[in-house]
């Protein structure tokens, strides 16, 4: 009789383990590897060779594909003079703030001949995002797309694509992107302007010398195609249309929407889109150029070109293989057209359903209100060389509530976790601006920005309503914001200054936009919310790069919570050095 309950007891022990651990192998996530060897490549573009900061040799560089639920280790080897970090641009991060990759943030960068081991899951997410430097203007090159599949066995909440293809929009410039940004910081002034916008790295037939470098896009008659459009350009928004082709929007920031047809779409450096491209049922006897130009809102020179790919049907329908076919070009809004992004944008909502609910913060605990924009610093006369081309004889700089981000020389991350802040941060980053003004009327007559690294501490948990106001002073403009470590619902936004009696009556609850950066209207506001459930130190800053190395940035400190699953996860042995 024994021996049978030991018999009993083996085989529930045996049923435990396999309903328990079995599942987990075959429905839990796959640990991927890949290897980003950071080296320099020589590539031509308008006629123009030069050597760029490269992963892999590749430009753009390679893909990312991986499911919901998967781990990544991505080991990262510097072989160029440069310091490199690289940033997963949209990856939540829960817990693994070591990973997220802002220089001086997360992380100190990885210095020549250094390497270092990226290790994150995927959690709850899936669409399209990218990877990029995060130091200086490296980003310039050093980027590629992020491929999140849902997990095996989940179909799209939308008709299954014939094919999918990334396309990312980029810039090529024919001198050093480092040279750019150190001559305008040195100079005060604002920086030269790339040379050409590019598709996959390719600039397309209306550049001198660019013909050959053209994006073609070979698709057949009565598909389905799913286009992950990813905007990766330093310093420009981009209005993106395919002739004779509407384009039905499903997911935006790796979160799907509910669908909506257009025929031209605006993406903001930082954002990323899927759209369903619905081809011709019958061989058109015709070609389409894809087009992208930018959006543009402030006073400062732009690069006004245009980018062109080609949408080609395969030709095994045409009789005659000789004829030239026409080739169609698509109506893009006016480079200014901001009507036109206001309402593309007010057409974007959550799927908000039992399958994938938004779940909006309905009661807040902290309300912030920040204005971003452009003020000056004093010219430095102690400098040799020194010209100050900013305005009335300034230098340019940017800030959020007048605080102009200085960076550190340590990451803030290792020092809030050390718990050695003293000197490198402070804790008391302003809630709103500290002399209120009439936001988008005549700007204060004083332009000058206070400079400093302070941070917004906020509790494990902390719902968070944050009103982001743009100011007119040097122009009103605007401005994509990204936040690092979260996605947050865009609530509400408007022109002039924010009224917090009045507009936060219109705010949407119910099923806002969920996204990672988002335009902060020019003249206008935007109001977002979010969840402070991922403790680290997340850098909020301008997508436009140039406003960020003018110090449009900040960073939020979430501290741990009381349980295990709610702490921030020691620092891996191989976290690079300062």
């Amino acid at each position: 009789m024994g021996v049978s309950n030991h018999k009993l007891i083996f085989f529930f022990f045996c049923f435990v383990l396999y309903s328990c651990v079995i599942p987990k192998l075959v429905f839990g996530g796959t640990t991927r590897h890949y290897n980003f060897e950071i080296k320099m490549q020589n590539v031509t573009r308008l006629c123009h060779t030069k050597s760029i900061v490269t992963v892999n040799g590749k430009f753009p560089g390679p893909r990312i594909v991986a499911r919901e639920g998967d781990r990544l280790l991505i080991k990262v080897v510097n072989h160029v003079p440069n310091n490199i970090s690289i940033h997963w641009h949209g990856i939540r991060q829960l817990r693994s703030g070591w990973a997220d990759g802002p220089a001086y943030i997360t992380q100190c960068p990885i210095q020549s001949g250094q390497s270092y081991v990226y290790n994150y899951t995927i959690i709850g997410q899936r669409g399209t995002l990218f990877w990029h430097a995060h130091i200086s203007w490296l980003r310039s090159t050093l980027y590629g797309p992020i491929i999140i599949l849902p997990k095996l066995g989940v179909p799209y909440p939308f008709p299954k694509p014939h094919k999918e293809m990334p396309i990312i929009f980029g810039e090529w410039w024919n001198v050093d992107t480092e040279a750019v940004i150190s001559q305008a910081l040195q100079t005060g002034g604002g920086p030269n302007v790339s040379d050409a916008y590019t598709m996959n790295g390719l600039p397309g037939p209306f550049y001198n010398c660019s013909a050959k470098d053209t994006l073609k896009l070979k698709v057949k008659p009565g598909k389905t195609y799913l286009l992950r459009l990813i905007n990766a350009a330093l310093n420009d928004e981009l209005f993106f249309s395919i002739a004779n082709h509407s384009l039905t929007i499903v997911d935006v920031d790796a979160v799907y929407i509910k669908p909506f047809k257009t025929n031209t779409l605006i993406i903001a450096p930082g954002q990323t889109s899927n759209v369903l491209l619905q081809t011709k049922s019958n061989f058109p006897n015709a070609k389409f150029y894809m087009l992208a130009r930018p959006y543009v809102t402030g006073q400062g020179t732009f690069d006004n070109s245009t980018v062109a790919g080609i949408l080609e049907y395969d030709g095994h329908q045409q009789k005659n293989p000789k004829k030239t076919l026409p080739i169609y070009k698509p109506n893009l809004p006016s480079l200014n057209d901001t009507s036109f992004v206001t309402n593309f944008t007010k057409k974007l909502r959550s799927l908000a359903n039992s399958q994938f609910p938004a779940n909006v913060p309905q009661k807040i605990d902290k309300k912030f209100f920040f204005t971003v924009g452009l003020g000056t610093n004093p010219c430095n006369n102690n400098k040799k060389n020194q010209t100050c081309q900013g305005p009335n004889g300034t230098m340019f700089a940017a800030s959020i509530n007048n605080v102009s981000f200085v960076m550190p020389n340590v990451a803030l991350l290792q020092s809030h976790y050390k718990g050695q802040s003293n000197g490198v941060y402070s804790p008391f980053f302003p809630n709103s601006p500290l002399i209120p003004f009439n936001y988008t009327g005549n700007p204060p007559n004083n332009t000058m920005v206070g400079n400093g690294t302070k941070v917004v501490v906020l509790p494990f948990n902390t719902s968070v309503e944050l009103i982001m106001q743009d100011t007119s002073i040097l122009g009103a403009e605007s401005h994509p914001l990204h936040l690092h470590g979260f996605n947050f619902f865009v609530v509400g936004q408007g022109f002039g200054n924010f009224d917090p009696n009045k507009d936060p009556q219109n705010f949407n609850l119910v099923d806002p936009v969920e996204r990672n950066t988002v335009g902060v209207p020019a003249g206008g506001w935007v109001a977002i919310r979010f969840l402070a459930d991922n403790p680290g130190v997340w850098f909020m800053h301008c997508h436009l790069e140039v406003h960020t190395s003018w110090g449009l940035k900040m960073a939020w400190l979430v501290l741990d919570g009381k349980l295990p699953n709610q702490k921030l996860l020691p620092p891996p042995a191989d976290l690079p050095k300062c």
